[in-house]
């Protein structure tokens, strides 16, 4: 019923908003999630204003627009989402927004499906979390580079210079990762956490990923998920799990407390970034400190 009531409004509220854009001059993006963000202020510089809608701890699944992101959504020359129903609470929202003619883009759609992973449980039919492969974010970088630069074709040069320094920096933190990731023999990796966001990091980086929850966190984790996750940690003598920041840790506990009433002891080897960055100022808040922190705490907490 809230939904319904926001998408009355939303349609009230354009029909009398025509002109309030900012002239400034500058080309003015809405984003969703905090990874979205970070990297079209890594692109676009002091071209665009960037307007994040989710920060630090949220969780896109859940997310539904009020009323302010309603109005900043309208302003916008350009809206760029997640997509692949990430944000599952907002495709109304952005199909409105494309109505009304604002150019509203998802970056996954610089992947090729056949690169994806496909997932019956999940309303895309894949796997949202694309992120966790510094490959597909590279290109998301060039995807998202372009679109800017056909918005703004006065600026392609500035948005293609930038695109090619981040590229060059995802490159060396690729090299980083690896790196560490290599001290950890390969039948340690075994990735428990609060729920399924990191097959695409397992797939590229030789992780055996179990999730507590889904692909989503819209619904939680019952008593059988508890248990046939527990029963992987004491089969595989899984050292440590992980909760997750934009996740509510638990679920994480309970099936720390499952284990270890089973004689097998298990710790929490830290909180991951996985739906959303850090906050904003510090390392963890930008993609490649998130990056470069998980992995970090993964190896760290498995060795």
């Amino acid at each position: 019923m809230k939904q319904f009531i926001l998408i009355a409004f939303l349609s009230v509220f354009l029909l009398g908003c025509k002109d309030t854009k900012p002239k400034d001059g500058k080309f003015h993006i809405v984003t969703t999630t905090s990874m979205i963000t970070d990297l079209v202020e890594n692109i676009g510089g002091d071209k665009v204003v960037v307007q994040g809608l989710m920060g630090a701890g949220v969780d896109p699944h859940l997310y539904k627009a009020s009323e302010g992101d309603v109005s900043k959504l309208s302003n916008a020359d350009m809206i760029l989402y997640g997509g692949l129903h990430l944000e599952g609470k907002l495709v109304e929202v952005f199909e409105k927004m494309q109505k009304q003619n604002i150019k509203t883009v998802a970056v996954s759609d610089a992947l090729d499906k056949k690169d994806l992973i496909g997932s019956t449980l999940f309303a895309s039919n894949y796997d949202p979390h694309i992120w966790f492969d510094v490959t597909n974010w590279e290109k998301i970088t060039v995807f998202v580079a372009d679109q800017l630069s056909a918005a703004r074709p006065e600026d392609k040069a500035f948005f293609q210079a930038n695109a090619t320094a981040y590229l060059a920096k995802l490159k060396t933190l690729e090299e980083e990762i690896k790196a560490e990731i290599a001290t950890l023999p390969v039948d340690k990796r075994r990735l428990v956490t609060a729920h399924d966001a990191f097959s695409y990091f397992g797939r590229a980086y030789q992780f055996d990923v179990v999730g507590l929850q889904g692909l989503s966190t819209a619904t939680e984790a019952g008593v059988q998920d508890v248990q046939k996750t527990a029963a992987y940690i004491i089969d595989h003598k899984v050292k440590a799990v992980f909760i997750e920041s934009s996740v509510p840790k638990r679920t994480v506990e309970a099936l720390q407390k499952a284990v270890n009433s089973k004689n097998h002891n298990v710790v929490i080897g830290g909180t991951l970034f996985s739906d959303a960055l850090g906050n904003p100022g510090t390392p963890e808040g930008t993609y490649i400190g998130m990056f470069k922190f998980n992995v970090h705490t993964i190896v760290s907490a498995l060795k």
